[in-house]
């Protein structure tokens, strides 16, 4: 049995999918240790696992992406934001290292100093991606832009022409990056995407077609489908069927000022023979102005909400959009910014649901989108079918064990020139 050590990054969204693998890791005899976000440590002690909070200047360092004008711009922001944390997440990792004597290492992609600290280890070490990987292939669009599949000789010229430009624009910010890394002991790359593919063994969290198919990926990448898992809780006493539709709506977790959408649902809503439950997360709940067939809090269980959900509302976030997926049930998406343009798009693309940019966000626009959203069950269950072919924690778990047995999982991967 092996003791494993694994480093999240400061959010919710990343640590959550993770747990379900965590947990077949015990199951299994495992030892598992973690370092996460100050919030999530009391939670994951609960569940049974030794836990420890991360060095606390990297939850300081919030991430502002939601301030920029265009969704490039964003994930720039994004990026230098990440690798901002990179200062303190590869130290932090190395002196977690030190510390627990773990025989193998899982590191959140999004770390980009403790992916560093990985490389240099000399330990077999994995990464976990809960969200679409930037990787360019000549079989998808360009990422970021929440372009359609292309179809015909322009679609693959457009394709052709604004892939460089778009990863040139990201490899930008690729000397912030080789400077963490220089200073962590780990070689400089000049390129953004490759650092992404480093590790032995990536457990990327969702499966194909909702993720665009590619005739070749990466040898470390393993579809294992998404990580689906909430914090325990009791479905609360006034969720009951009444025999009316229900419609979820949600909220980023990580705050990105998306509260417009939760007020045009509800009035979007006010009028339809549904019930509505909107959970604000990020925006507080009492800014918001109730209606009549809706609840509003700020937090909730997703799972006993998707068990009765007729559709869900939402920003696109991968985990909230994979999680209604997951469950059979339609999404209208309404993007805001970071990765939400390529969701909504794959949303659409998969026949799961429904798109409706935030630039358009009017109650009267959303309200036919929901019932758009509404009509695309079939849609949604057939994703579900296909995120649990994936095989989900057990196959996570089963990646996992094969990568301690691979003596080639501690080597460092060789210099990119």
């Amino acid at each position: 049995m092996a003791r494993y050590l694994v480093y999240t990054s400061p959010a919710r969204g990343h640590l959550y999918p993770i747990v379900p693998t965590l947990e077949e890791l015990r199951r299994r005899g495992h030892e598992v240790v973690v370092r996460t976000l100050a919030p999530g440590v009391e939670l994951l002690r609960g569940l049974g696992f030794e836990a420890a909070p991360m060095d606390p200047a990297i939850e300081r360092r919030e991430i502002d992406d939601w301030r920029a004008r265009t969704p490039i711009g964003a994930l720039r922001t994004g990026l230098r934001g990440f690798f901002d944390r990179a200062w303190h997440d590869g130290p932090d990792l190395r002196r977690a290292i030190e510390k627990e004597r773990p025989d193998a290492l899982l590191v959140d992609i999004n770390t980009w100093g403790a992916m560093a600290v990985a490389e240099t280890a000399g330990l077999p070490w994995a990464t976990w991606c809960p969200f679409f990987l930037p990787i360019p292939s000549p079989d998808t669009p360009p990422f970021g832009l929440g372009l359609p599949p292309a179809r015909g000789r322009l679609g693959r010229l457009r394709d052709r022409l604004l892939r460089p430009v778009v990863f040139g624009m990201y490899n930008r910010l690729a000397p912030e990056l080789d400077a963490v890394r220089v200073e962590l002991g780990a070689p400089p790359l000049g390129d953004i995407t490759s650092a992404t593919v480093r590790a032995p063994l990536m457990l990327y969290m969702t499966a194909e077609p909702f993720e665009y198919p590619r005739s070749s990926w990466p040898e470390s990448v393993r579809m294992v489908g998404p990580g689906i898992w909430d914090p325990p809780a009791e479905p609360p006493d006034w969720l009951d069927d009444n025999g009316k539709p229900l419609v979820l709506v949600t909220c980023s977790t990580e705050f990105q000022n998306d509260g417009s959408l939760a007020q045009a649902a509800l009035d979007a809503l006010a009028g339809e023979d549904v019930n509505a439950v909107v959970t604000t997360a990020g925006v507080d709940p009492s800014s918001f102005t109730p209606r009549h067939n809706a609840r509003v809090v700020k937090f909730l269980p997703h799972r006993p909400v998707l068990e009765r959900a007729a559709c869900v509302v939402c920003h696109g976030g991968m985990g909230i959009t994979q999680k209604a997926l997951a469950a059979g049930v339609p999404v209208c998406v309404v993007p805001f910014g970071r990765d939400q343009f390529e969701v909504a798009r794959h949303v659409e693309v998969v026949d799961a649901g429904a798109r409706l940019p935030a630039s358009r966000l009017r109650p009267d626009r959303l309200r036919k989108a929901v019932r758009e959203a509404m009509g695309k069950k079939a849609g949604a269950k057939r994703i579900a079918a296909a995120f649990a072919a994936a095989g989900g924690p057990g196959a996570a778990a089963d990646a996992l064990e094969e990568l301690l047995r691979d003596p080639g999982a501690r080597v460092a991967p060789p210099e990119v020139r």
